[in-house]
């Protein structure tokens, strides 16, 4: 064990030759991983499924740098193809819900997906693996404790699926650091940042634009988009192995974090409170309008119960591991997110 530990701290550098792969490329924060690589001069090669296109919240002459290969996760033979003559690779891709309606793919892409991803990475020689998981894969707390690496699962109601899917994903990344694989998984906080404002978290920011009326009082943890595109690049080129980071800046209350929204679009902040027996109303009738429009629920019970959750994360082991690594804080996320959305949305 000691020996075999000693070659693993001597892992090879990632050089400037190697040709990264990501999945998830076409994601949100998948697109800035990409950005940050070819920032550094590294080349990247990304898949992209058939149906995804290019983010358009990043400049295209970053995209046109990428070698882009037709592709899915779910497809071990285009996976294989992709890996060809790559040694580092960086595991983005996901599904993120809090619907019924994804559940089943959620299952299979977070799952399924990220199993064949690390025995495809075995069986072609991939030295290098970085996962990208989330905080949500190392449960919530129901009394409010402080949530970091040393942290253990715990079947729990207050888990999510997504969360379930997560943590999953997890074991078949630690089974591949056991066969072999080296490298260290990440667990970012919810993101937030320049995107696409119609889907995942980014929404969040359309929401305080619409000048959306409830708040919660529940507290969840918080990160910038590029902060975790930067933890991801630099720990890629270190040699640290089988280890977790979580990317958490700070915790916010739902209710500061819609002011500060709010306050940098010049719009109304959030004057009513959705209590949990609100957003059991909540959930429930959309619910019942989902069903008759076939349109995804605003609200589901899952979200609902999250937006009431108090959960405090405690990022500080990745800036104490990466030296002048700094967090961007939120204070600064925000407007700048802000200042792009409202400018994106004038244009519309």
């Amino acid at each position: 064990m000691i020996w075999n530990n000693y070659f693993r701290n001597k892992s090879k550098t990632i050089n400037h030759n190697s040709k990264i792969l990501v999945t998830g490329g076409t994601g949100f924060l998948g697109a800035y991983i990409i950005k940050q690589l070819i920032e550094k001069g590294f080349a990247v090669r990304a898949i992209k499924r058939s149906t995804s296109k290019l983010p358009l919240f990043i400049d295209k002459n970053i995209l046109e740098k990428v070698e882009w290969v037709e592709g899915d996760i779910l497809d071990v033979i285009s996976l294989e193809e992709a890996m060809r003559d790559i040694d580092t690779m960086i595991h983005a891709a996901a599904v993120v819900s809090f619907s019924v309606a994804d559940r089943k793919q959620m299952y299979r892409v977070n799952i399924e997906g990220t199993a064949n991803v690390v025995n495809m990475a075995l069986e072609t020689g991939v030295k290098r693996f970085i996962y990208i998981s989330s905080v949500a894969a190392l449960g919530r707390k129901k009394d409010s404790s402080v949530v970091d690496e040393s942290a253990k699962w715990e079947d729990s109601p207050t888990n999510t699926h997504y969360a379930i899917t997560k943590h999953k994903a997890e074991i078949e990344v630690w089974r591949g650091f056991a066969e072999g694989l080296e490298g260290v998984i990440l667990n970012p906080a919810t993101i937030l940042g320049y995107g696409d404002w119609n889907d995942g978290s980014s929404a969040i920011f359309k929401s305080a634009y619409k000048e959306f009326g409830w708040y919660t009082n529940g507290i969840n943890g918080f990160t910038d988009v590029e902060d975790v595109a930067k933890a991801t690049v630099e720990l890629m080129k270190s040699n640290i192995t089988e280890e977790r980071f979580i990317v958490c800046n700070d915790s916010w209350s739902f209710r500061k974090l819609f002011d500060t929204m709010a306050e940098a679009f010049g719009r109304k902040k959030p004057h009513r409170e959705a209590t949990p027996f609100l957003g059991g109303i909540a959930w429930r009738l959309e619910w019942i309008k989902s069903f008759f429009s076939g349109k995804k629920p605003l609200v589901t019970k899952e979200s609902a119960k999250v937006a009431n959750s108090e959960t405090i994360f405690n990022g500080s082991k990745l800036s104490k591991t990466l030296p002048g690594f700094v967090y961007t804080p939120l204070e600064t996320t925000i407007p700048n997110a802000c200042r792009k959305y409202a400018a994106a949305a004038e244009k519309i």
